[in-house]
């Protein structure tokens, strides 16, 4: 498909630059393609209301780390500041990482995060990394100076929230993100973009989703910033998506093909989930167990075989996840719900408002 189609105009003072308060006062869109009339609009606190008894929501417990490092680049007499975003885990001392500006940094370079401190009672003021190898795209392989939880005590000291690229662009992360941009829910460490379909969450609504005989389970999507790449191809046959590493336990599969049986629907918080499910289940519907990398592109046409209902935030023009809920309920569907969102003044990205989408018919 053209990627021309996915494009829309987005007023700059719809982008989210900090998340309301409470997380579950966010407004949600309900969209029903096979109903009249098929937009509702709602708030996210409505959502135990919009669910049925027997359905069961599905969560990705990853947990975002502070995978945004500055340092600087020590080469002889010469020196260079460098900016470096983690992104894949390759051992106990390294990561694979895209660094900015790449073009500064060649094979056997250190780089400094931190201060040098005269004290050998606290090596955790500095962290060190060597670049062993170098990619396309300004992707990096890095070998730090520390392993194992230590390293995972020097990132969590000198990292910050890797905010996504319009929100950076306009503000700088701070101790706010560090609660905001995370789940409640987030306990696997390895993601360096939230599930923010997730954030909307909060104790009481837990409680009000448990009460209504709504079950709840979890899965781990680690979320890559491959999410955030614009598809710069003319068509999406041309698009090839990052890979990222997910887990479906068996004992997830069993409760959802149970759920399932007994007449219960597969309600994916996120799109990350909603991917994770596609990539597990058969050609007939049920899930199984998943420990993997999975790149799949769900675009208009895909047949999907695991989720009922997806909720999710506002997704960026020609980006993969906006091809993704125009394949769930539908192109023109979703081209009219963001035409009503933009014009009610809802909130976009990653710290907006969310939508509530029921499958459409030709996505069954």
């Amino acid at each position: 498909m053209r990627v021309d189609l996915f494009d829309f105009e987005l007023p700059e003072d719809r982008i989210a630059l900090r998340p309301v308060s409470p997380r579950d006062s966010a407004r949600l869109l309900v969209v029903r393609p096979n109903e009249q009339p098929p937009l509702e609009d709602r708030v996210v606190r409505d959502l135990p209301e919009l669910l049925r008894a027997g359905d069961v929501l599905v969560l990705n417990d990853t947990k975002v780390i502070p995978a945004r490092l500055h340092g600087l680049r020590a080469r002889g007499e010469a020196t260079a500041r460098v900016e470096v975003l983690l992104h894949r885990r390759e051992g106990a001392e390294r990561w694979r990482a895209f660094a900015r500006p790449a073009k500064r940094l060649v094979v056997g370079d250190r780089i400094r995060f931190g201060e040098p401190s005269e004290s050998a009672a606290c090596e955790l003021v500095r962290l060190d990394a060597d670049v062993e190898e170098k990619g396309e795209g300004g992707e990096v392989l890095l070998r730090f100076s520390f392993a194992g939880a230590f390293l995972d005590e020097a990132v969590e000291r000198f990292g910050e929230t890797p905010l996504p690229p319009y929100i950076a662009g306009k503000r700088a992360a701070d101790e706010r993100d560090r609660a905001d941009y995370q789940t409640l829910y987030a306990r696997e460490e390895g993601a360096v973009a939230a599930p923010t379909a997730g954030l909307h969450f909060t104790d009481d609504l837990f409680r009000r989703i448990d009460a209504r005989g709504v079950g709840r389970t979890f899965v781990t999507l680690h979320v890559g910033p491959g999410t955030f790449l614009p598809v710069k191809a003319e068509d999406t046959a041309e698009h090839r998506m990052h890979a990222e590493f997910g887990v479906v336990s068996p004992e997830t599969a069993a409760a959802l093909n149970e759920a399932r049986a007994k007449g219960g629907r597969i309600v994916a918080i996120g799109t990350t989930a909603l991917r994770l499910l596609e990539s597990a289940a058969r050609e007939d519907g049920t899930m199984a167990a998943f420990a993997g990398d999975t790149d799949i592109f769900i675009t208009p046409g895909h047949r999907f075989r695991a989720a009922d209902v997806l909720m999710t935030n506002f997704h960026l023009p020609r980006s993969t996840l906006f091809m993704l809920v125009s394949a769930f309920a539908g192109l023109e569907t979703m081209k009219a719900a963001y035409a009503h969102a933009i014009a009610a003044g809802y909130r976009f990205y990653s710290y907006g408002d969310a939508c509530l989408l029921f499958r459409g018919k030709r996505s069954r």
